[in-house]
């Protein structure tokens, strides 16, 4: 596809859910303890400050217990400018939230669509780039759920391009995420994989590799708080960063990209 200049970061609004009551009932691959409600609805609400501080227009979904994963909006849908596609996560427990965010979806962009097919893709094994949209492949998103997309993109007029996740990841941007003009972050793993070319990576410091989860949004990257090096490593590149709390997040193995949905629509 034709390099499109800021389409991984560039954006005008956000869809967020509120943490439910029943988040302590989220999956982790480690159990390291439940995350506790109040104090996680308290850092999503940082977070959503931080997203409008930045420029977004943010829309606040009201929290569902029947979902104990659902403030993971990433998850079940992915936005373009031209619209957005349902997908179908890879877990169980998470096969209704699709259906539950379809009228925020519809509130937004005239045009939503279902990924077709039976596979199944998690919105944290996506990632956009300016020039092509990576699938990782992983034990939420198989091959016929990554195809099925890959053909709706290309539909799209969007170059998509499949990839084994490495093992040991749960999802794809668990490991990696764009800074925006040609520059990733990524722990080593990811970083040695091949996958990014010759852009330039950052790569984690050491036992920092939570924090290879982050968000570039407009003019600043969003950080987890906690990982000094690392921190410092996205500031030695140029970029103006503002860290967040997402410690009840990580417990239920939570990041920063997943708990938002970000959009560029015409402000025309």
């Amino acid at each position: 596809m034709a390099h499109r200049p800021g389409l991984s970061h560039r954006f005008t609004h956000a869809i967020t859910r509120t943490p439910s009551n029943s988040v302590s009932n989220g999956i982790r691959a480690v159990d390291s303890g439940d995350p506790d409600a109040e104090k996680f609805r308290e850092e999503h609400g940082l977070y959503v400050e931080a997203l409008q501080e930045s420029g977004l227009t943010v829309d606040v979904l009201p929290p569902l217990e029947d979902f104990p994963d659902s403030c993971f909006v990433e998850d079940p849908a992915f936005c373009l400018p031209e619209g957005a596609i349902r997908l179908r996560p890879g877990t169980t427990s998470r096969e209704g939230e699709g259906t539950a965010i379809k009228p925020a979806l519809e509130t937004r962009f005239e045009r939503v669509v279902d990924l077709p097919g039976h596979g199944c893709v998690d919105g944290g094994d996506v990632l956009m780039l300016d020039d092509v949209i990576l699938i990782g492949l992983s034990a939420r998103t198989d091959r016929a759920g990554a195809d099925a997309f890959a053909g709706v993109l290309a539909e799209w007029g969007y170059e998509a391009e499949v990839c084994e996740t490495p093992d040991g990841v749960l999802h794809f941007k668990t490991a990696c995420s764009t800074l925006g003009d040609d520059v990733i972050l990524a722990t080593k793993v990811m970083a040695d994989s091949g996958f990014f070319g010759n852009r330039k990576t950052v790569v984690v410091a050491d036992g920092e590799d939570y924090a290879a989860n982050v968000i570039r949004v407009n003019d600043v990257v969003l950080v987890p708080e906690g990982y000094p090096q690392t921190l410092a490593a996205i500031e030695a590149v140029g970029f103006q960063t503002v860290l967040l709390p997402t410690h009840e997040a990580r417990k239920i193995d939570g990041g920063l990209s997943c708990l938002s949905l970000r959009f560029a629509l015409s402000t025309d």
